[in-house]
């Protein structure tokens, strides 16, 4: 081999060592963004969760006020313009709002949408309900039959069984209630008017599930025009519910009626309401339903701590067991699915799937 087949053989080596250099380099920075990207959006997710319930707490604990059905009809206007408001800033920021459609509203479909704006509206007020009489600390472990919900459901509506291991997930979900209950008996914080909420709440997320996925068709499959004519249908009938409940003369008698800080704090909670769900479809779009669950799980579990460091609680260690417990069970139960969804045939796959990305599955933990 002469110099010049050398030479040519020399600059060949290193042509192909620095393409190869370029590409890993390449394939490193590529893997630092996707992680950067996941990270900053569970982050995220974690901070407008956690801040609305905490938020929504503050807001139901004024007993001046004392009218959660008004608060939550209020958060429901708000996000009812948000939807509307949104695309119309597709011209200054076209890339956060290309998933929302321009809306405009329909009788008719409102009409279709309003047998689960009924259920809607019976979830958010037991659940704003629930937690005003029981807090942030043990809303978690008060809110936790979701899941049980959903297999019972499943059998009693769908006829549609439920295997061995998510049968005994849901076993440790229901000792984790149970024990929690008992040791907020025990600690002498325990309201049993808050607990009926939280399971009736938990009874109306499974119901929402199901009565979406029945009522998506009516709005093409779009998650974003649906929550549009529920908030507006559950405005509609929440103003009824106002008058019944007797908070309409608690309201004119509120002494912040006019303070400027009082209605920023609403809207601030409403404006929370509608991006958690922006967040959740997100975080469900950079990790995956599973991914979505096992965050929402650690989320949970940071919530209780945050509430019990913030009053300055002293729990029992029973006490803690019995939210790691629930806490345990439902991410069980998610993994043991998503075992069963990878084993099912192709269509089934898809069905349960899409069962995952249903809002009310995204409300399990109590968002």
């Amino acid at each position: 081999m002469n110099r010049a087949q050398l030479k040519r053989s020399g600059i060949l080596r290193m042509a192909l060592s620095d393409s190869e250099a370029a590409d890993a380099g390449g394939r490193a920075d590529t893997f630092l963004l996707r992680a950067v990207r996941i990270a900053a959006v569970v982050a995220l997710y974690w901070f407008i969760s956690i801040t609305m319930v905490f938020l929504n707490d503050f807001l139901l604990d004024n007993r001046e006020l004392d009218a959660p059905l008004f608060v939550t009809f209020f958060q429901c206007a708000v996000t009812v313009t948000l939807c509307w408001a949104v695309p119309l800033l597709s011209a200054l920021c076209p890339r956060v709002t290309e998933e929302f459609p321009s809306l405009r509203f329909d009788l008719k479909t409102s009409r279709e949408v309003l047998p689960l704006s009924v259920v809607f509206i019976a979830m958010i007020t037991f659940n704003n309900l629930c937690l005003q009489h029981v807090g942030v600390a043990f809303y978690t472990v008060s809110r936790s039959l979701s899941t049980v919900f959903n297999v019972l459901l499943s059998y009693v509506v769908l006829r549609q069984g439920t295997s061995l291991p998510a049968l005994i997930s849901c076993g440790v979900i229901l000792g984790g209630f149970w024990l929690g209950i008992d040791q907020e008996g025990v600690a002498g914080s325990l309201s049993w008017t808050g607990v009926a909420y939280g399971v009736l709440a938990s009874a109306c997320v499974s119901l929402n599930a199901i009565y979406t996925k029945k009522v998506l068709p009516a709005v093409d499959g779009n998650i974003w025009k649906l929550s549009y004519y529920n908030n507006i249908n559950a405005c509609v009938l929440f103003v009824p519910l106002i008058v019944v409940f007797g908070e309409l003369p608690r309201v004119t008698s509120f002494s912040r009626l006019s303070d400027p800080a009082f209605w920023a704090m609403m809207t601030v909670g409403g404006g929370f309401g509608f991006a958690i769900g922006y967040v959740t479809g997100l975080q469900i779009k950079y990790t995956s339903p599973l991914t979505h669950n096992v965050s929402g799980t650690a989320k949970a579990c940071a919530q209780t701590v945050i509430a019990v460091v913030y009053n300055a609680s002293s729990k029992s260690l029973l006490w803690w067991t019995s939210n790691l417990m629930v806490l345990g069970g439902s991410s069980a139960y998610t993994w043991v699915k998503s075992l069963e969804m990878k084993k099912a045939p192709p269509k089934e796959a898809q069905d349960l799937a899409k069962e995952k990305l249903l809002p009310g599955e995204k409300l399990n933990l109590g968002v």
